[in-house]
């Protein structure tokens, strides 16, 4: 069996998730606090891709980003990137994708402190970036885990979109859902389980931690 999908995997679904969270961040806290008539059309942009087939995401970005396109175009001339077939492509994709995986925790979170808690860092005179890393954040643990916890694993299980962005160049983009999927094609059954023994043991041990470290967070929280 080749390791290499199963680490290519693992780099994605850690780098995906590493700079997801400081994406999602200030997109969650805008939310959280706006009361602007265009917020549930930000919303509904956001969770787009909880409803929407992976394949047309991934269809779309393969449009925009070919190096035919205007943009495709303009970041290879100008910039030297080229997001089609490569792995930066996947990084883009995945982050696009699992947006909504980790913003909906964290927005949640923070529209369950009380109102009272910003306002008073704020009379203090600390600034909504302090309050929000120094107050706001630490008091929501549970939903950052949470929001963490689902983006990594989704990025693991990601199909569609990485297929339709990546391709399937080993050692490039060449990923465990693809690697399943080309197994299977070819009746290597076998192969085919052990990439997805693994897959499913790694999530069900990251999943047992999270709700086993969840309760223990939530029981701190309330002892506050």
């Amino acid at each position: 069996m080749d390791w290499g999908p199963l680490l290519l995997t693992l780099k994605l679904a850690l780098l995906t998730t590493f700079l997801l969270f400081f994406v999602s961040v200030p997109i969650a806290y805008s939310l959280a606090y706006s009361r602007g008539k265009l917020k549930p059309v930000f919303e509904a942009l956001i969770s787009l891709p909880l409803v929407l087939p992976p394949t047309v995401l991934g269809f779309y970005l393969l449009i925009s980003f070919s190096p035919s396109s205007v943009i495709g175009e303009f970041l290879n001339d100008w910039i030297g990137l080229q997001l089609v077939f490569s792995f930066e492509g996947l990084v883009f994709a995945s982050i696009l994708y699992s947006l909504p995986f980790m913003v909906q925790p964290l927005q949640a979170g923070l529209s369950s402190l009380p109102q009272n808690l910003k306002h008073a860092s704020n009379l203090l005179g600390k600034s909504d970036f302090v309050t929000l890393f120094k107050v706001l954040l630490p008091n929501i643990k549970p939903s950052i885990l949470t929001g963490i916890v689902l983006s990594f694993t989704h990025t693991i299980g990601e199909f569609g979109v990485v297929l339709m962005i990546g391709g399937n160049i080993p050692d490039k983009t060449r990923v465990a859902s693809v690697a399943i999927f080309e197994e299977v094609e070819s009746l290597n059954y076998e192969t085919a389980h052990y990439y997805s023994a693994i897959l499913l043991l790694v999530t069900f041990i990251i999943l047992v931690f999270t709700f086993t470290l969840n309760r223990r967070l939530q029981k701190n929280n309330s002892l506050w």
